[in-house]
């Protein structure tokens, strides 16, 4: 059996999530992982697209003084409905209102990877959209879903990997791992661009 090669450099998660971190670590690669410290506040007449864009590629780049020499994953996401970005609700009171909002209806999750090799400046990045139908959950099961997950650090206040899926009556994506947080189909292309080889 041929081992796999590593990368020659040291590959960083921009990420304190445990998500993101549960996803890169299904590649098989050595990684380390850093809280790149970004403002995540929407910027005035932003789309949800432009968001997710500009925060993955702020999160990578903001680890070049600590990171030098490393190739930087940034990741974002942002959950749209009606126009409006869904954040991390935070408290329960804000999961419940977006949860009551996107009750029998359909969200788009835009999640952004970026790629930023801190030697050449070169940044790579690319977008997922993935479209989730929700329920037509009632009031209680809204109460009794969020007591259970407490998924106040999650956009949209669904997580698909655990409970969430119950709220969720279907998903159209390209990329399943997108949905969680970080889109490994897109961060695998970008990966290798950058001479890292998953496989």
């Amino acid at each position: 059996m041929q081992k796999q090669a590593l990368p020659t450099r040291p590959l960083v998660l921009a990420s304190t999530s445990v998500y993101r971190r549960e996803l890169l670590s299904r590649l098989g690669l050595p990684f380390e992982t850093a809280s790149p410290m970004v403002d995540e506040t929407p910027l005035a007449d932003e789309t949800a697209a432009q968001t997710s864009l500009r925060l993955a590629i702020a999160k990578a780049r903001a680890l070049k003084g600590a990171f030098p020499d490393a190739l930087l994953i940034g990741s974002d996401q942002v959950a749209l409905l009606d126009g409006q970005q869904l954040g991390k609700p935070g408290t329960h009171e804000r999961a419940v209102a977006q949860l009551t909002h996107m009750r029998g209806r359909t969200v788009e999750f835009h999640t952004a990877v970026a790629l930023f090799d801190a030697a050449s400046g070169q940044t790579s990045s690319a977008t997922d959209i993935t479209r989730v139908s929700m329920r037509n959950y009632s009031d209680a099961q809204i109460e009794h879903y969020l007591r259970r997950e407490q998924p106040y650090d999650c956009a949209g206040s669904a997580k698909v990997e655990s409970l969430g899926i119950a709220m969720i009556a279907a998903v159209e994506s390209t990329d399943p791992t997108a949905l969680i947080g970080l889109p490994l189909i897109a961060l695998c292309n970008l990966l290798q661009q950058h001479g890292v080889e998953v496989l």
